[in-house]
């Protein structure tokens, strides 16, 4: 007789054991179903299978969780399978509760824009700085996406220069929180805050670390009578109408044109005020150390009237190098007007009655120059 076999009166131990098995595991299975999903809640799933109009999802329901296709994501998106996958485990927020055939509706996009707006809220509280992608230009401003949400930003806080609306679909760029509002699900951003930040902190750097010797490249971005300013990275420098050349210059619109980018050589730097000096011709020899061995006192010499005064006129003897012709100079006879004389352009001989290169004065004179040699050309 097999080991197994009950004999008669003995209790059927795996009978019992069977029994109590199945109730057990009935038991269970009835408290795995026990839990109450609510609306709003937030639950945890597996991603079970991708259907054409959306995702089946297990969440521990009855039956599978469903979350229709335009609560996937809240950027439009062409193919579900570059979201989720088959086999994700995922959190999922309960949009309707159980119908009749015991299935929730879910949607993960709205997990994604309640932590969204936890970050946000927290990050305009930190007064931080983001950075979101325009998805579309509206009237008014434009429409980014951030964290799986949509803000707004003015026209007015926006500084994106010399782009057409097309080009500015897709750009990410920095912003600053101006409102949230999670009720009426409202979001405003300024990325003029955040670049007036970006621009502060970087003036900041800049007035830090230069120092005057130094070599700098920027853009020239305002033109005036006494000078230009060029946009170091932030901060402007001043670059007067005497440093921009070795030559003498009438005004910085005949060498220099707004959005040209020079290198300087910094001349000076006034942190408490801000202020920087720039220099252009410092950049290029010294045109008044290469004439120290060229010229003497005595000698006869050629150049071009670059400018007249009523004190006399101003002749280049060398690229870079004016030297002064008085009106005493030009003529044996008293009472001459320098116009009477020479004239802006014209080439003439004479003679160095001074020469002083390391004090940058040169004195010229006619007197003396044979008149038939005095103006050539």
């Amino acid at each position: 007789m097999p080991s197994n076999t009950l004999k008669k009166g003995e209790p059927n131990l795996v009978s019992e054991q069977t029994v109590n098995t199945k109730s057990e595991f009935e038991r269970l299975l009835e408290e795995s179903f026990s839990y109450k999903f609510e609306q709003g809640d937030i639950v945890p799933g597996n991603v079970v299978r991708i259907e054409r109009d959306g995702l089946l999802v297990d969440v521990g329901s009855k039956s599978e969780g469903f979350v229709p296709a335009k609560e996937i994501s809240n950027v439009p998106i062409d193919n579900m399978d570059d979201v989720v996958h088959v086999g994700d485990r995922l959190e999922f927020y309960i949009l309707r509760e159980e119908n009749e055939n015991g299935q929730l509706t879910l949607s993960l996009k709205r997990v994604a824009q309640a932590r969204g707006w936890v970050q946000l809220e927290q990050q305009k509280k930190n007064d931080d700085t983001i950075r979101a992608r325009i998805s579309a230009v509206v009237k008014g401003g434009v429409v980014v996406d951030v964290y799986g949400l949509r803000g707004f930003v003015p026209a007015s806080q926006l500084r994106v220069k010399g782009t057409t609306p097309e080009e500015l679909i897709g750009m990410e760029i920095p912003m600053k929180i101006l409102e949230t509002d999670t009720k009426r699900n409202k979001l405003i951003l300024s990325q003029r805050l955040a670049v007036q930040e970006e621009k502060a902190t970087q003036r900041e750097k800049i007035l830090t670390t230069l120092e005057a010797g130094q070599t700098v490249s920027g853009e020239v971005v305002r033109i005036a009578d006494f000078g230009a300013f060029i946009d170091l990275g932030g901060l402007d420098g001043l670059l007067p109408i005497s440093e921009i050349s070795w030559e003498r210059v009438s005004h910085p619109s005949d060498v220099l044109k707004v959005g040209q980018v020079v290198t300087t050589k910094v001349l000076k730097v006034d942190r408490d005020k801000g202020h920087i000096s720039l220099s252009l011709k410092q950049m290029l020899p010294d045109p008044w150390k290469e004439i120290e061995d060229k010229f003497s006192e005595g000698q006869v010499v050629t150049g071009t009237v670059r400018k007249i005064q009523s004190f006399g006129a101003f002749v280049q003897i060398y690229p870079g190098v004016d030297a002064l012709l008085p009106t005493v100079e030009m003529s044996e006879q008293p009472n001459v007007k320098p116009e009477e004389i020479v004239q802006v352009g014209q080439e003439v001989k004479s003679i160095i009655k001074k020469f002083s290169p390391k004090e940058h004065k040169i004195s010229l004179s006619l007197r003396g120059v044979d008149v038939s040699d005095l103006i050539g050309g």
